[in-house]
């Protein structure tokens, strides 16, 4: 069973769209199960009605004729139970529903399960058999539940290609096409849709057609010869080094480059009208379907040469025919996975949202969109990203919703909510240089993260009183090598001197987890509890040691420099780093450099620090919360899986009260306190961070006006009450809720989103 169901996945997996790969489901189900009937029901959006899409066994001119109410028949008896149903004898079932036009009045026999997507019931999988034949067994509902939850993704993806390229499941015209996802960094976005690819990533290879075959075919011929060469010379290289049969493995690499193989597919597919790299993909993805299905395991192992080979010949394809990306004056950046280089690439003015089908709201290109200003969705794992490409797009990062080929109406209600943005931000410009405290004089330092120079200056025009994180990792991850003493020295400089006298912590090197260097990569199974932050640079103190001595000279003559040290689980990290800390501020000092000893501190990110504050906290001079990796670390949950993005909550009553015991711990000692998680940035979780004490906010600049507008206009005391209140709740939805409403009754309903809810307020004023 197990090898007819893999060779069922990668079918459906290859099909050119949604019907053909519903096409081949019924009819390999229908061979594998040896039953009479197989048909799929699928649930319409539009009109939350099941439609008979395909059958083998049915009559044929039913599909598409034939729908179902959402509750209606076995069918929606199966979708609304969200599990099995099988009958012996299905017409004498109350809820049977009979349809002439199928011609199922033959069969009694029923087993129907329910095909469902990330909680959502995409439609119903059915197989059927005459009276008197045969029941199903248990083994066969088995095997039908486990090729439902294998097709569920792949039917959820061809669906919304075949939406977004304007046609709903009934072939009527579809507009105002929406995808849910998770917010990353709030504020709406009208414009342009441009998909950008990972290079050498056959997966992400868009299908489309050639401009000019010859000179598709003369490119891959190309690639072809280039990749033939770099294998024959490490064959050579190595000749001495490896024995006859291990030399063989490069024999195989030629003979699959010879002309009547893999190259000679290629170029045929090429000819039928399909560009380069997407005739290779076809033609890779084929050889290795082929080898995978055999039952001989060394051959089996083939299939990886033959991806190999792909990826090789692809990166050649990309380098001889890459082509300039045009960037429309408002582009949405689209991608299987974004990083901080795909925004690089953007011209500058030119970036107005981003759409991302892996990551969560804490990834670090979400962190680094809020910091931007770039409204940006993220987690929405059923986008094809080729689709796309040219459409017009309007990205909500307030509600995580994105919407294709918008409808006049739709856009001009979007226009407004961004005019209505626009204008309230204009308004808290005149709060820069004000202090932010309450009405009852209770202050509180508002920070910034950073990490490039540009978040210097956004930062300083929005009125931070300094820098509650500098993450010193961003120097480190746009070199190719590890930056040199006087260039990081130069980096800091810069950050030191714009927010003099003001204080600007640095945080050590933190990388590990989803934080990588090309240059020192760290392969590990499970890469957030590994080897990451101060754990890496106490292994290897001669990165820790430079990096101290130029924080330590850039701060001469200006002295507002702080260290911080990332993922400390214990105090034996916390006083191993202070020894290196306090040497190498002797050894500075021994070179002629006035330099004052920097306070340091510690970063709370690991739930082991959160027991023992009072430890720490006598051995540094301050302490910081890392609230996205202590939510990540409390909840179990990887905040960049879209999987479990919706488990990721900085609201629920955990995190809260671990933050409370945080704060309160660090004060018993006498020590400050502050928080540069993006629970900061939140006009309510910043109200809650002031009412449990703590001393300062650290938050990306974007955020910085709507919390210093917020705290202005409340007293302390109206949000410790608040705090109370929330405390008692226990779900982290209600209490985000609650926060809401709170904000909502004090006159802030404006900062949560522009408007009401958009698609619900939209639905709502179409209706009416």
């Amino acid at each position: 069973m197990l090898s007819i169901l893999r060779s069922l996945v990668q079918e459906v997996n290859s099909a050119r769209d949604l019907q053909e790969a519903l096409d081949i489901i019924v009819s390999r189900v229908q061979k594998a199960m040896n039953t009479e009937v197989c048909s799929v029901y699928l649930l319409d959006p539009a009109t939350n009605r099941y439609i008979l899409m395909a059958t083998e066994g049915l009559y044929r001119d039913a599909v598409g004729q034939v729908t179902l109410a959402y509750s209606e028949g076995l069918v929606g008896l199966v979708g609304s139970r969200e599990e099995p149903i099988n009958l012996e004898d299905a017409p004498a079932h109350p809820r049977y529903r009979y349809f002439p036009e199928t011609g199922e009045e033959r069969f009694r026999s029923f087993l129907g399960v329910p095909i469902i997507h990330h909680r959502r019931v995409l439609g119903v999988l059915v197989v059927q058999q005459r009276e008197n034949i045969r029941t199903f067994d248990e083994g066969e509902e088995a095997f039908l539940v486990t090729v439902s939850a294998q097709l569920a993704g792949v039917i959820a993806h061809s669906e919304a290609t075949g939406v977004i390229s304007g046609l709903s499941l009934t072939g009527e015209e579809a507009r105002d096409v929406s995808f849910n996802g998770v917010p990353g960094a709030p504020g709406v976005a009208i414009g342009q849709g441009v998909a950008v690819y990972p290079a050498a990533d056959l997966d992400a290879v868009p299908e489309k057609a050639p401009e000019d075959i010859e000179q598709e075919v003369i490119l891959f011929q190309s690639a072809v010869k280039a990749v033939r060469e770099d294998i024959e010379r490490v064959a050579k290289r190595l000749a001495s080094q490896l024995r006859p049969e291990e030399q063989a493995l490069f024999d195989v690499y030629l003979r699959m480059l010879g002309d009547d193989a893999l190259p000679g597919e290629v170029a045929n597919k090429i000819r039928d009208g399909v560009w380069a790299q997407g005739a290779l993909k076809q033609v890779v993805q084929q050889y290795v379907r082929h080898f995978e299905m055999m039952e001989d395991h060394y051959l089996q192992e083939r299939a990886v040469d033959i991806r190999d080979l792909g990826r090789r010949l692809l990166s050649h394809l990309q380098e001889r025919g890459q082509q300039e990306v045009e960037y429309p004056e408002r582009t949405v950046l689209v991608s299987e996975e974004l990083t901080p280089a795909m925004l690089g690439e953007v011209p500058k003015g030119q970036l107005v949202g981003l759409v991302s089908v892996k990551g969560s709201s804490n990834s670090h290109v979400a962190i680094l969109a809020r910091a931007m200003g770039v409204p940006t969705v993220m987690g929405l794992v059923d986008i094809p990203v080729n689709q796309l490409d040219g459409k017009e797009l309007i990205v909500d990062g307030f509600e995580g919703q994105i919407f294709a080929s918008p409808s006049d109406d739709l856009r001009a209600f979007y226009q407004a909510i961004c005019d209505e943005e626009d204008e309230l931000i204009r308004g808290l410009e005149a709060l820069r240089d004000k202090p932010c405290e309450t009405i009852d004089h209770h202050r509180v330092s508002l920070l910034v993260n950073t990490g490039l120079m540009t978040d210097v200056v956004r930062s300083l025009s929005h009125g931070a009183e300094g820098i509650g994180l500098y993450r010193t990792e961003v120097p480190f991850m746009i070199k190719d090598r590890f930056p040199s003493e006087q260039e990081q020295r130069e980096y800091y400089r810069e950050q030191l001197e714009a927010f003099a006298p003001n204080p600007v912590t640095m945080r050590t090197l933190d990388i590990g987890g989803d934080k990588s260097l090309t240059y020192f990569p760290i392969q590990e199974e499970n890469p957030f509890l590994g080897w990451r932050g101060i754990r890496v640079t106490l292994d290897h103190p001669e990165i820790f040691l430079v990096q101290v001595r130029a924080m330590l000279k850039a701060s001469e003559g200006l002295n507002n420099l702080q260290i911080m040290l990332p993922m400390i689980s214990n105090v034996s990290e916390v006083e191993e780093s202070l020894h290196l800390i306090y040497r190498v501020y002797h050894e500075v000092r021994e070179e002629g450099y006035d330099v004052h000893m920097p306070k340091v501190g510690v970063m709370v990110e690991v739930p082991a620090a959160v027991y023992q504050i009072r430890e720490l906290a006598e051995r540094v001079d301050f302490l910081s919360v890392g609230s996205n990796d202590l939510t990540q670390y409390l909840l179990a949950v990887d905040r960049n899986n879209p999987r479990v993005a919706q488990l990721y909550h900085s609201y629920h009553p955990a995190v809260l009260q671990a933050l409370v015991r945080i704060a309160q711990d660090a004060h018993v000692v006498g020590k400050p306190v502050g928080i540069c998680g993006e629970l900061a940035g939140d006009p309510g979780g910043a109200l809650l961070l002031m009412a449990m004490g703590y001393d300062s906010l650290s938050m990306n600049a974007a955020s910085l006006p709507k919390v210093k507008s917020v705290i202005r206009s409340i007293s302390r005391e109206w949000a410790m009450q608040l705090l109370e209140d929330v405390l008692l709740l226990d779900s982290p939805h209600v209490i985000k809720s609650c926060v809401d409403l709170a904000l909502r009754n004090a006159g802030f309903g404006r900062y949560l989103r522009p408007g009401k809810s958009s698609s619900k307020a939209f639905t709502e004023r179409a209706a009416s």
